[in-house]
């Protein structure tokens, strides 16, 4: 069986990091804390779980910071969570049997992130991350922010997941800050970077300034397949704020370039129609999106409701403005077949129920 070190960086994490630390426990071997300047109770906590606790001087480069902790690491493989990071039991018992099962041959363990979700529960927002790297392997993070190690070696996807959940909001200007000090530094962005600035001037509602962003990090073509579908859509998204539609549309369809059609991408040009009051152009790309394979190995940023449940609603929604109550009925129907208890489909049932539908 091979033996896992938890490598961590922290930093005033106490509402959160025992919760973390509690869920990660019965699965690794080592526990490593890597500290970037706490001022509450985070280090005390960290010490009632482990002794290899580590201060190191935050740099502004969350890989640098990263790079330090797995180099701490003794066991065949080094595992990476955020403080606010959590694994249910479900997970933890795939976790358990995978680390007594898995071929030590295998240099990178990808598993599912969950980062968003609804009010039971269900994720609405996941990709596959890196978690589980063979340690003798030294494999470095690379990127000042939103530091990745790209999949190489022998890769497995392993359907196991880790929810984000934030007890508090983030320093929301943080990333922002980064990325433009960067700038004024001189340094030149790469082609990932040039991608998350862009979303962090979209965070910031600066739309012009993320519109060119995006559309300089398409003109370098030096961009992951999955960011420059992305970039479209931000873009797009952009583009809808100031109310300039036709550019928008264009935004999407520029996507359809790089790849086969996402349903995100599909949803959102329904959504283009549909807020201009064309239901039946909305409804034919709502029916696209259901036509659409979803794909959670790509590495994307998946939003699995779209391709189900709000296709689903939103046929029901379309139809019901053509006059098409039947048809809108059945659609919800659908949706509530995935969604019961959404709050949405119980109020359809009752408009249609109020019509003499059902």
């Amino acid at each position: 069986m091979i033996t896992i070190s938890l490598c961590m960086i922290v930093k005033n994490e106490e509402d959160v990091l025992e919760r973390c630390l509690q869920s990660a426990l019965p699965i690794v071997d080592e526990i490593i804390i890597v500290d970037t300047g706490s001022s509450d109770h985070t280090i005390e906590i960290a010490k009632k779980y482990t002794n290899h606790v580590f201060s190191f001087t935050w740099n502004d480069d969350f890989s640098s910071a990263r790079n330090f902790a797995f180099s701490k690491a003794k066991m065949d493989y080094s595992f990476w969570l955020d403080a606010d990071d959590v694994i249910d039991s479900v997970n933890q018992n795939k976790m358990l049997e995978l680390k007594q099962t898995l071929d030590p041959s295998v240099d990178m363990v990808m598993m599912k992130y969950h980062i968003a979700f609804d009010n039971d529960g269900n994720p609405t927002f996941s990709y596959y991350r890196e978690r589980w790297m063979k340690t003798e392997r030294h494999f470095l993070w690379e990127g000042a922010i939103h530091e990745t190690i790209a999949p190489c070696g022998n890769v497995i996807y392993f359907d196991a997941a880790i929810s984000h959940k934030k007890n508090k909001p983030s320093d929301e200007n943080r990333n922002l800050r980064m990325f433009e000090s960067m700038l004024e530094k001189g340094q030149t962005l790469c082609a990932r970077e040039q991608f998350y600035y862009g979303r962090e001037l979209f965070y910031h509602k600066r739309w012009m300034d993320a519109i060119a962003q995006f559309s300089d990090f398409l003109k370098n073509k030096k961009g992951w397949v999955e960011n420059n579908i992305d970039a479209c859509r931000l873009r797009a998204a952009c583009f809808c704020a100031l109310n300039k539609c036709d550019e928008a549309l264009s935004s999407l369809l520029e996507s359809f370039h790089y790849d086969a059609p996402r349903a995100e991408t599909i949803c959102d040009i329904a959504l283009l129609y549909f807020n201009q009051d064309n239901y039946a152009c909305a409804a034919k790309w709502y029916k696209l999106a259901l036509n659409c394979v979803k794909n959670e190995e790509s590495g994307a940023f998946v939003q699995p409701d779209c391709y189900d449940f709000i296709p689903y609603l939103q046929l029901c929604v379309c139809y019901d403005k053509l006059h098409l109550f039947k048809e809108a009925f059945a659609y919800n129907e659908l949706a509530g077949n995935i969604k019961p208890n959404h709050e949405s489909v119980i109020k359809n049932r009752q408009y249609f129920q109020s019509i003499g539908i059902f």
